[in-house]
């Protein structure tokens, strides 16, 4: 049987790189345009958290619910840093092609 689609952690920003937010996606690109026409009352809206800074792929959704709840839980210094090690410029990045 082939595998299923990939699973994906991700971290949003603002462009002031003020607030984080954390997701679990299983197409990265939809969410994320998704996450840019929401209206409402989100969260993202709120915050205007839709500049991609990190993303972790997965093979289940399973271990990506899990490392979600992981970092949810940590701290803002321990997910800034988690970030700096694979963006340290914090730059906006680009989807992976899925």
């Amino acid at each position: 049987m082939p595998p299923g689609p990939p699973y994906y952690v991700y971290i949003l920003s603002n462009r002031s790189r003020t607030v984080l937010y954390v997701g679990m996606t299983n197409g990265l690109r939809r969410r994320l345009r998704e996450h840019r026409e929401s209206t409402g009352r989100s969260f993202v809206e709120q915050y205007n958290t839709t500049d991609l800074v990190y993303f972790e792929e997965y093979d289940s959704p399973q271990a990506a619910i899990e490392r979600e709840k992981q970092l949810k839980r940590w701290r803002r210094e321990k997910k800034e840093a988690l970030i700096r090690s694979a963006n340290p410029d914090l730059e906006a990045l680009s989807p992976p092609v899925e």
